[in-house]
């Protein structure tokens, strides 16, 4: 009892010093405690304010970096028992979000030692503002060694966590010299696309290789940036890779429209506009601009130099994929695509432009069987062994065609594989074959049955582009035809 009435004398003293003593003198003594509690304590001490110098003007990365870490760690990684949480919302929709409330604690692990965060907010003297920082405790002996990795730790950890959880846009460049953009929202996955399982493998790896290789392009001298060239028919799944690239890599995208940009500074304007962790995506490349074989038409050099410069050059878009100007900014991809290789300047898709040429064509065997188990699922073997068969005979199909066809028939799984079976049969040689077609040389002309022929090899090649009535002619064609070289059978026979 005489220890607590002590206790409170000496409580009482303190006060009374505190309204007595001049600030200047208080603030000294308390320095001088807390210098002597370090010369005693086996801990180091190291504070993180939420703004830089004196006013809150300047906010300290470090101190967000901390917070996003702590939140975090939070998640994974919940103690027991949970120290106290402040929950928050920016907006109604949004789900909520929690810190480590004020003057409380949060143990962490490194390196094999025991690490202290604590979360501080101090009301200032004569002011309703709070001065709000963390501390951080470690280890006094080893202070030296784990300080500097730790926060190089901790920082990467808040930069890969608000990359992941952001926003994700697509821009395009609706003005000559910048870009709009909308929340990019595109479904589309390496597990939903209809790709070859080799291929999906080799892109996954070259992927995940170039999102990991900051060290790897500083050593070598390189930009960290890479090219990728994609090619194929319509409808074989060129925008939907480019989407399931996105989304595994969790970079935005740019959709460079160059028919939009007047001239070569302007795409460069827009080059130095886009941020690291994006891929930029030009599009149907044959057909943006006149470039193919420029450099070896002289009509078109002089019609350059005529327009000045009001025009993007071939040197131009070269310099934006490989030139001086494509360093600007880290972590990027550039994608082209056509639906005609032979149409682009081969000098856009040497090694070092486009290092990574991909080419989409028909729907295989193993892709469509994917995609009839996730549109349709069930067990459709024996009607898939028959559409593989004809498949091998030179029926040719798309993604986007067989996707169409299971779309339509999604809630009958039966009418759905029999509707593909049969348009896959309807395109072998329009439901006949080659020797019905000699018989109707006489009748039809040998150019019609050449420009039929040449039309079949065309479609195995997987280059040809069906019209939507084309295979219904065809089999009307058959019908009729058909019946004519019947009855010039039996007229032969003399029935």
């Amino acid at each position: 009892m005489e220890l607590l009435s002590q206790m409170w004398s000496l409580l009482g003293l303190l006060t009374v010093l505190q309204n007595i003593l001049p600030a200047q003198l208080l603030s000294l003594l308390h320095s001088l405690w807390e210098s002597l509690q370090d010369a005693i304590t086996p801990y180091s001490y190291f504070d993180i304010p939420e703004f830089l110098g004196s006013s809150a003007i300047n906010p300290n990365d470090l101190y967000r970096h901390v917070h996003l870490y702590l939140f975090h760690h939070l998640l994974l990684h919940p103690p027991s028992p949970p120290p106290r949480l402040t929950l928050s919302s920016s907006s109604p929709s949004s789900p909520p979000s929690f810190s480590l409330s004020p003057n409380h604690s949060l143990h962490d692990t490194f390196a094999g030692h025991r690490l202290l965060w604590t979360h501080h907010s101090d009301s200032l003297h004569d002011s309703l503002e709070e001065r709000r920082f963390f501390s951080l405790r470690l280890p006094k002996r080893h202070s030296h060694a784990i300080l500097l990795p730790y926060l190089s730790h901790l920082s990467s950890s808040a930069r890969n966590l608000t990359i992941t959880s952001r926003d994700r846009r697509i821009f395009t460049n609706s003005s000559p010299n910048s870009w709009s953009s909308v929340p990019f929202r595109h479904p589309a996955t390496f597990q939903t696309l209809a790709l070859n399982p080799n291929l999906r493998s080799f892109l996954l790896s070259d992927l995940d290789s170039f999102a990991a290789g900051r060290e790897f392009y500083t050593r070598v001298g390189r930009p960290w940036k890479r090219g990728y060239f994609l090619h194929g028919p319509p409808g074989s799944g060129k925008s939907s890779l480019i989407a399931a690239m996105a989304n595994h890599l969790q970079y935005d995208v740019y959709d460079l429209e160059l028919t939009r940009v007047p001239h070569n500074s302007a795409l460069k304007s827009l080059l130095l506009q886009t941020t690291p962790r994006s891929i930029i995506v030009i599009e149907d490349i044959d057909c943006s601009l006149q470039l193919a074989g420029e450099r070896c038409s002289k009509k078109r050099k002089a019609d350059d130099d005529d327009e000045g410069w009001e025009r993007v050059t071939l040197s131009g878009l070269l310099n934006f994929t490989d030139g001086l100007w494509s360093c600007c900014g880290e972590e990027k991809l550039i994608v082209f695509t056509t639906n005609y290789k032979g149409e682009v300047d081969k000098a856009l898709l040497r090694p070092g432009r486009m290092d990574v040429h991909v080419q989409l064509g028909a729907c295989g065997g193993h892709e469509m069987r994917e995609m009839v188990e996730r549109y349709v699922g069930g067990d459709w073997e024996e009607m898939m062994e028959v559409a593989e068969r004809w498949m091998r005979n030179g029926a040719v199909m798309t993604a986007a065609e067989v996707g169409e066809v299971l779309l339509r028939n999604k809630g009958d799984g039966e009418v759905a594989v029999k509707e593909l079976v049969g348009e896959l049969e309807g395109r072998i040689n329009g439901g006949c074959s080659e020797e019905l077609e000699e018989e109707w040389v006489g009748e039809e002309g040998e150019e019609e049955v050449m420009v039929g022929r040449e039309k079949r090899r065309r479609g195995r090649n997987g280059c040809a582009v069906r019209e939507a009535s084309c295979m219904w002619e065809k089999r009307v064609r058959f019908l009729t035809r058909l019946g004519s070289f019947t009855k010039s059978e039996s007229g032969r026979r003399g029935v």
